[in-house]
């Protein structure tokens, strides 16, 4: 039997807990036998976890045996890793035990210098400052997971689930694994990855800046052909000067704002509109259906009839959706 050790760390962030614990329980091999057994362990009996105690039986040394170990999240006010987490989990990476992180347990593998010269995510929110923290690390912020073979990182916590199903299902198969996605009521790989998550938002302008009566303006007219002459007559320079100064004060191109602005308004029709996608790549301002759909899929990671078969809101979702279909390689990165 496959052992995984789950370990639980002062302020740990309890669903990042609980997800891998229900999703290696719950699989089944096709006789009935558990494949898995779960195992908490911590450095200390009682651990913080968000306004509660838990209380854990078993310490640092059940990492020895374990096959694979389980690093949650916890709270960014955790304070430093203790030195006896750090030599327990540097042991049994160099042992060859398979280690993953859900969200921003990230930080932990990379504080044990476990993700060093990896590929590495974590939650989209933490994926700037893990790179920032740790530049020997290559973080890749729009990916659900990503694989280095022995040493794994998921997004957030639902994106852990995706991990785990992965894990299962190079233990065991696509059967097995396909059993334990049903059991979690999600489907064994979904289509795009965080970017479908990530809001977009405009690089902040100052208050009071000439270009606030521009910005307006072209969220107002997106339906319409735009082109560089055209904005920087609306402010009256040349295009060479009003690049040079919107740059300057937004951080982006004139041009990638307003590609960033028809993204976001597709986004906002996909989910709150029947229109056709030809229509709506109409009313974003996009020159052809097909355009659109390039332009949507490089920016939000999935295609626009996914995306909004994940995020339709409204009557249309009922209680029976299944999601969006299976089977992008784009939803991981494999080691």
């Amino acid at each position: 039997m496959h052992t995984v050790a789950i370990l639980v760390l002062d302020d740990v962030v309890p669903f990042d807990m609980a997800a891998p614990m229900q999703t290696f329980d719950w699989t089944r091999l096709p006789d009935g036998r558990r494949p898995y057994r779960i195992r908490l362990c911590a450095a200390s009996p009682e651990v913080r976890a968000e306004g509660m105690t838990l209380r854990v039986d078993r310490g640092l040394e059940a990492l020895e045996d374990a096959d694979t170990i389980i690093v949650p999240g916890r709270s960014p006010d955790a304070g430093p890793l203790p030195e006896e987490v750090t030599a327990a989990l540097r042991r049994a990476a160099a042992s060859g035990t398979r280690i993953a992180s859900v969200c921003v347990g990230a930080f932990v593998l990379a504080e044990a210098g476990l993700l060093n010269g990896l590929r590495a995510t974590t939650h989209w929110v933490a994926a700037d400052e893990l790179a920032r923290r740790f530049p020997e690390v290559e973080v890749q912020p729009d990916v659900l997971y990503v694989d280095n073979g022995q040493i794994l990182t998921s997004a957030g916590a639902a994106a852990g689930l995706d991990m785990c199903l992965h894990m299962i299902r190079r233990d065991l198969g696509s059967a097995v694994a396909a059993h334990a996605a049903r059991m979690c009521v999600m489907p064994l790989e979904r289509e795009g990855g965080q970017a479908q998550f990530i809001v977009h938002e405009h690089p902040p302008v100052p208050r009071g800046s000439a270009f606030e009566p521009l910005l307006e303006w072209i969220e107002d007219n997106l339906a319409g052909e735009i082109t560089l002459g055209t904005m920087a007559a609306r402010t009256g320079m040349s295009e060479r000067t009003f690049s040079r100064r919107f740059r300057e004060q937004t951080g982006t191109t004139p041009l990638q704002w307003l590609l960033r602005a028809r993204v976001r308004r597709a986004q906002y029709l996909l989910e709150n509109s029947d229109h056709a996608i030809e229509r709506i790549a109409h009313q974003a301002g996009f020159g052809s259906p097909t355009a659109f759909r390039e332009r949507f899929r490089r920016v939000v990671g999935t295609t626009p009839y996914a995306y909004r078969a994940a995020f339709r809101a409204g009557p249309a979702r009922s209680a029976g959706h299944r999601g969006p279909s299976a089977g992008s390689p784009r939803d991981r990165v494999p080691g």
